[in-house]
C-alpha cells in the first residue's frame, strides 16, 4: 500500500485552531507491513472523562474546534482523531484501498490497542457514527454513553434519502471534488474562508483524495453490501446497549433527517433521555452549532454520572 502524507505546512496558521498534534500508527491492513500515521487531537485533563470526538466526510477535527474549548471547561478530555484518509493522517494513495471494515479496525487498534481508552463518552457524526458505533457495538464495555448527531448505521435493507443518492453521484462524476466548498454547502451558515481553506488543506491536489471519494460508495445501500452483515450484528447488540443514548440531530440536514428515530426505537438506553433537536444547524451541526452541541454533551455527561471504579 502505498500512502500519501501531507506536508506540515499546509497546516500553518488555521483559524482558531491552537491544538497540539499527537500522532500514533496502525497496521495498514493489506497484509504487509506497512503502518499508516494516524493524527489526533488530546484536549483537557489526562484524568477527566473521555469524549471521543468523530468527523465525517469529508471534514476532519478542525470540525470540532469550537466544541472542545466547551467540553475541556467542563473537566471533560477531548480525544478527536482523523479518519485515515483524511486531516492530518496518511492517506492510502488507491480507493481499493479503502473499505468500511478497514476503517473500523484503524480506529480500533487506535483507541484501544494503543490508547486504551475506557469509559468513552462517543460523539459521532456522518460517518463518524458508521464506524465509531460498530465499535460501540463490538466493544461496549469500552463505552460509557453515545450522542449520536446527523449519522446512523445503514444496512443496506432500507433506502436511503434522495438527497445521499444525489450526493453519491456528485461524489463519484465531479471532475474535481472541492472539499472547503462542500462543507461549506452542508453549513446552515456562512463559512469564512479561511475554514473552507482548513478544510481543503489535507488536500494539496485530486491525488489525496482517494479516501474523500471512496467513502460515499463503502455506504451500504444495497442488502448485498459487503458490510451489510455486520452492521445487522452490530444492531442486533445496540438492541441490548443499555447505557445512555441522546440523540442531538439538527433540524436541517436533507442527508439523516429523521434518522434520531432508529436510535431512540431500537436502543434502550436511549429510552427516557432528553433527545433534543440542533435549531439552525445544517449536516455539519458543529460547524453551525459547535457550542450548543458542546453544552448538550456536558450536560446529558453530568444526568447520567458513570460508577466509579466500573468504567474499566
Amino acid at each position: 500500500m502505498h500512502a500519501l502524507r501531507t506536508p506540515e505546512e499546509r497546516f500553518a496558521d488555521l483559524p482558531d485552531f491552537p491544538f497540539e498534534p499527537y500522532y500514533l500508527e496502525v497496521a495498514a491492513g493489506d497484509g504487509s507491513d506497512t503502518r499508516l500515521r494516524m493524527h489526533y487531537l488530546d484536549e483537557g485533563p489526562r484524568d477527566g472523562e473521555i469524549v471521543l470526538l468523530l468527523h465525517g466526510e469529508p471534514s476532519w477535527s478542525f470540525l470540532y474546534r469550537t466544541m472542545i474549548p466547551v467540553l475541556v471547561a467542563a473537566g471533560k478530555r477531548c480525544i478527536a482523531p482523523d479518519l485515515i484518509g483524511f486531516g492530518r493522517s496518511d492517506k492510502p494513495a488507491e480507493r481499493a484501498d479503502y473499505s468500511y471494515a478497514r476503517h473500523v479496525e484503524w480506529l480500533r487498534e487506535a483507541l484501544f490497542d494503543d490508547l486504551d481508552l475506557y469509559g468513552i463518552t462517543l460523539v459521532c457524526q456522518d460517518w463518524g457514527g458508521l464506524i465509531g458505533l460498530r465499535l460501540v457495538a463490538e466493544h461496549p464495555e469500552r463505552f460509557a454513553r453515545v450522542v449520536a448527531a446527523n449519522t446512523g448505521l445503514p444496512t443496506g435493507d432500507a433506502k436511503l434519502t434522495d438527497a445521499f443518492a444525489a450526493w453519491q453521484r456528485f461524489s463519484q462524476e465531479t471532475p474535481t471534488f472541492p472539499v472547503g466548498s462542500i462543507v461549506a454547502g452542508g453549513c446552515r451558515t456562512p463559512l469564512s474562508p479561511e475554514a473552507v481553506a482548513a478544510y481543503d488543506a489535507p488536500f494539496p491536489d485530486e491525488t489525496f483524495k482517494a479516501g474523500a471519494r471512496a467513502f460515499p460508495l463503502l455506504v451500504p445501500t444495497r442488502p448485498d453490501d459487503p458490510a451489510g452483515p455486520a452492521n445487522r450484528r452490530a444492531w442486533e447488540r445496540l438492541a441490548h446497549f443499555g447505557k445512555p443514548v441522546l440523540t442531538a440531530f439538527s433540524d436541517g440536514d436533507p442527508i439523516t433527517a429523521g434518522g434520531q428515530r432508529v436510535f431512540q426505537e431500537k436502543v434502550p438506553g436511549a429510552a427516557g433521555q432528553p433527545h433534543t433537536t440542533i435549531v439552525g444547524g445544517g449536516h455539519f451541526l458543529q460547524e453551525d452549532r459547535g457550542p450548543q452541541l458542546a453544552a448538550v454533551v456536558a450536560d446529558f455527561m453530568a444526568a447520567t454520572p458513570t460508577i466509579e471504579g466500573s468504567a474499566k
